[in-house]
């Protein structure tokens, strides 16, 4: 018996230090290998902090996608924390932004029935979806984040945007030499987030 506790003990504490990334294409690590894209590049700076980074980012996906694919990995992987990077698709098509806001908050709130942590990120458009839709869809993020009561990452692509040698040859996505910048900024943003002693 004592042994049957040391082991759900053991398997408590590894779910315990799981964060999972809950993305798209700017995330998943698009026309390039995962294990470079920068969850995996975060997932080894924690190997010391014994802190686990999942990568459950598909390219394409928009809010509603990644909506239905949450509780499998909610279910497998068990984490802590979840680092929702979504909606840049849905604001590429111009879907309704009520519609986009609909979708992340069931996101959030399936994530905390799971007592995890949610923590968003502010996702933004380029400036030629035209001002009203831009700042529709903008403002998203911070309404979720303060009725759901979660933090609110900055958008890491605004800082890539600015170094045209870290964007690949569409305008739109990170390159591989853009990834170890991301996973240091993700880590600096996240390590005040992800406490083990809260």
């Amino acid at each position: 018996m004592p042994f049957l506790l040391l082991v759900l003990m053991i398997c408590r504490t590894a779910a315990a230090d799981t964060l999972l990334v809950l993305g798209d294409s700017l995330s998943a690590g698009y026309r390039m290998p995962a294990a470079s894209a920068w969850p995996a590049l975060l997932d080894k700076q924690w190997e010391k902090r014994q802190t686990r980074v999942i990568n459950g980012s598909i390219s394409g996906d928009t809010a509603a996608q990644g909506l239905a694919r949450l509780p499998a990995l909610l279910a497998e992987h068990k984490p802590r924390w979840v680092v929702i990077e979504l909606g840049g698709n849905d604001g590429l098509r111009g879907f309704p932004p009520a519609g986009i806001a609909s979708a992340l908050n069931q996101v959030i709130g399936d994530i905390k029935a799971a007592n995890a942590q949610p923590i968003l990120m502010q996702i933004r458009l380029p400036a030629n979806y035209g001002r009203r839709y831009n700042e529709s869809f903008s403002a998203i993020y911070a309404t979720l984040a303060t009725s759901n009561n979660v933090p609110l990452l900055p958008f890491f692509m605004e800082e890539v945007y600015l170094k045209p040698e870290w964007m690949q040859d569409d305008g739109i996505h990170p390159n591989a030499s853009a990834q170890p910048f991301i996973a240091d900024w993700m880590a600096r943003h996240l390590n005040p987030l992800v406490n083990h002693d809260s």
